[in-house]
């Protein structure tokens, strides 16, 4: 008898309390940590990457995927096919109506070991890739920022790929940088590696220029 006598003595103070109390949020800061891959040579085209361009938050004109400010329709529609269409290329399989949906004749893709410029030159990586790797899986996808001023779209991405013959499986965490001009069509797509910027050096880029032409002498595409 005296328990219960207690408990409710207890929940009666508890009750007051509450009462009396007003509520308060906690907010907790969340990082973004991506594990550093290892880079291959076999990865050109789908290089683990960390951005260390420009900043993910520019001005207040920018459509950032975020529950509190949602993007106009619009946007959405822009963003998602290119996101559609990117997300074929990594997954090897790369088309002709991809490149002329999405992609300008003369836009330029670069990463560490390669800068193509022209049609020419990074198509043929993308369809190098099915030749490289047996299977390649997109784990996640997830858009951090769809910038107006510049046209910019910014989404991190954990691939997996498994090479073709050797069967060995690697997972690739990367942010993929994707300049589109004023027909939403991509300009420029930059593959940055571990958190570091494209060499400036003269001798690295020619060797990726180097290796952007040599790329075609072994692997087709359909002409443009």
């Amino acid at each position: 008898m005296t328990t219960s006598q207690e408990t409710s003595s207890v929940h009666a103070t508890s009750r007051k309390s509450s009462d009396s109390a007003s509520p308060t949020m906690i907010y907790h800061r969340q990082t973004l940590q991506l594990p550093l891959p290892i880079p291959d040579i076999f990865y050109s085209a789908a290089g683990g990457a960390h951005y260390s361009g420009a900043p993910v938050s520019e001005d207040d004109d920018q459509v950032i995927a975020s529950p509190g400010k949602p993007s106009p329709p619009m946007d959405d529609m822009i963003r998602d096919r290119i996101m559609v269409d990117l997300n074929e290329l990594y997954c090897c399989r790369p088309s002709m109506e991809i490149f002329e949906r999405t992609w300008r004749p003369d836009a330029v893709f670069e990463d560490p070991l390669v800068r193509c410029e022209g049609y020419a030159q990074y198509a043929p990586q993308w369809f190098a890739m099915p030749k490289i790797f047996s299977k390649s899986e997109t784990i996640s996808s997830r858009v951090m920022s769809f910038t107006r001023f510049p046209k910019r779209l910014i989404y991190s991405q954990t691939q997996e790929y498994t090479l073709r013959y050797i069967g060995s499986k690697k997972r690739i965490e990367s942010i993929i940088v994707v300049d589109l001009d004023d027909d939403d069509k991509i300009i420029h797509m930059a593959d940055q590696w571990n958190g570091e910027s494209l060499s400036s050096w003269f001798g690295v880029n020619l060797l990726r220029r180097a290796n952007a032409l040599v790329t075609p002498w072994f692997v087709g595409a359909p002409k443009a």
